[in-house]
């Protein structure tokens, strides 16, 4: 198997935090800028259709939208971006805004965002830790504060802003606007079985995330390519370590092992296969 460890960096966001858990501050130099957010990048840059995130949220993220991967294109960019979230760990209380309460047409979703009445408008959740949600390109969404989540999401940088809470902070009005699905969002993934200890627990257009739980021991063979990302206990890949706080690309076959209690991602795009040997 190729197996490649992905290489971590910390994002500074103002919605950030200064103090992250043990797992994620490590090997992080401390700063006076809060980190928001923690990439894991692929060497193959443009070329790697997923990117793997870790959130950390103290304050609102902004009301904003993504575009598909035709609108992407128009723009210049290589994809569009669907994305999807785990919740690691959750406040009591905190959101996520994902859709609208209501259908609002472009000049209506316009207005809003002008004025500030977006927020009323926006479909606020609480959310607790170990849902999932799969985010398509066009659905309207802010994160909350109090949540760290993992995100997984096509591999590009682009973000529109429809609102921003007076923060002075560029909106992009025109593109949001055009790109919007500005209706009520379906719901929360439910996680389906697809064996023992093995669930899909994302799952859409662009790529599909599932959850194993150990102990387990299987080979496997991915016809693509795929990420791994141990969540929590003992997790070996092609017979290395691979502790939570880390993410690994992966093609071809190889033997992976979770402890008792362990926890592992699998993510990869629509275009790749997944075998159980």
């Amino acid at each position: 198997m190729n197996l490649r460890q992905l290489k971590r960096r910390a994002v500074e966001r103002v919605w950030g935090r200064n103090q992250l858990p043990a797992w994620a501050a490590e090997g992080e130099a401390a700063g006076a800028e809060p980190i928001g957010e923690i990439w894991f990048e692929d060497e193959r840059g443009d070329e790697a259709e997923l990117l793997v995130k870790y959130l950390f949220t103290s304050d609102r993220l902004s009301i904003q939208v993504h575009p598909d991967d035709q609108a992407a294109r128009a723009a210049g960019y290589r994809r569009g971006k669907d994305e999807a979230w785990l919740v690691l760990d959750a406040e009591p209380g905190a959101e996520i805004g994902i859709g609208l309460k209501r259908e609002l047409g472009p000049e209506e979703l316009r207005s809003a965002a002008l004025d500030g009445s977006i927020e009323q408008s926006l479909d606020r959740r609480r959310v607790e830790v170990g849902e999932a949600y799969y985010s398509p390109a066009g659905t309207i969404h802010a994160i909350g504060p109090g949540l760290t989540l993992l995100e997984v999401q096509q591999n590009v940088d682009l973000t529109y802003r429809l609102y921003d809470y007076g923060r002075p902070r560029e909106l992009h009005l025109d593109e949001a606007v055009a790109v919007a699905a500005a209706r009520p969002f379906g719901g929360k993934a439910q996680p389906r079985t697809i064996e023992a200890g093995r669930e899909m627990i994302a799952d859409g257009k662009a790529f599909a995330v599932e959850r194993w739980r150990g102990p387990r021991h299987a080979a496997v063979r991915i016809d693509g390519s795929a990420v791994f990302i141990p969540i929590d206990g003992r997790v070996s890949l092609g017979g290395r370590d691979a502790a939570p706080g880390s993410a690994w690309a992966a093609e071809g076959e190889a033997k992976v092992s979770l402890g008792d209690g362990a926890e592992l991602l699998l993510a990869y795009p629509a275009s790749a296969s997944i075998t159980i040997l």
